[in-house]
């Protein structure tokens, strides 16, 4: 396990590892903006795994923010967009930071199925505590969601199973490493695009006024055929890591 700011030769290769996040989730315009700039401004607190043949096969992402001064004091409602805006307008400011935030975590497709995500997640509370700091957050993007589009987030997340751990598998994961559910994020991520865009991401024609069910999302997209447009609005969920 090593970071960016100790290897910076692997950038490269971080950028060539297969993933698996559905396209019209990396069309956010926020996270478009912002995730390139955490390699480049902050790259001790991005980490990856490597295999025995030196392949990378697992990457987390993390950022610094002023979660309990700056006016803020609670997590926001708009989740991995907020997250993002106001950890680098605190880098920006030189603001101290007193949180850090996970970003993302993706396992090669290859290399699913491992306990990698796992091994990333403790490895990124490992980097926060070795850093000073005493929380980590995360917005978590629930894993088996997409399965059931249309059941409510908030019902959703208030699954449990019989031995009192979250029903879904991401969310699992993140419990069993110390994490509570803090709140959910309704407009975590939010991806406005044109019918022609979303038809070339998806191949579903969007010629119906109303909710569209993507493969992939975890809600459904809203599609206005007389506009020509769709917008999808993506929630999370806020758990919360003592360390």
């Amino acid at each position: 396990m090593s970071t960016l700011a100790e290897r910076p030769d692997a950038a490269e290769r971080m950028c060539a590892m297969a993933e698996t996040w559905p396209v019209f989730v990396t069309e956010d315009f926020v996270g478009a903006a912002c995730f390139p700039r955490i390699r480049a401004e902050l790259p001790e607190y991005v980490l990856f795994a490597e295999d025995d043949r030196g392949e990378i096969v697992a990457q987390a992402y993390s950022v610094p923010f002023a979660l309990h001064t700056e006016g803020r004091g609670e997590l926001p409602a708009r989740g991995w967009d907020q997250m993002l805006v106001w950890a680098f307008a605190d880098l920006r400011g030189g603001v101290r930071a007193d949180t850090v935030s996970a970003v993302s975590v993706s396992v090669a497709p290859h290399a699913q199925g491992r306990g990698l995500s796992a091994l990333m997640l403790t490895a990124m509370r490992d980097n926060a505590r070795a850093r000073g700091f005493r929380e980590v957050v995360a917005p978590v993007r629930p894993s088996a969601k997409h399965l059931e589009p249309r059941t409510p987030v908030e019902e959703y997340v208030r699954r449990v199973r019989p031995d009192g751990l979250p029903q879904d598998p991401w969310m699992r994961v993140h419990a069993r490493a110390g994490a509570t559910v803090d709140r959910v994020a309704p407009a975590s991520m939010t991806v406005a695009a044109s019918l022609e865009e979303w038809r070339r991401w998806t191949g579903l024609p969007f010629d119906t006024a109303g909710p569209v069910e993507v493969p992939g999302a975890l809600v459904p997209v809203r599609c206005d055929v007389e506009q020509g447009y769709a917008v999808y609005v993506e929630p999370n969920v806020w758990m919360r890591h003592p360390l």
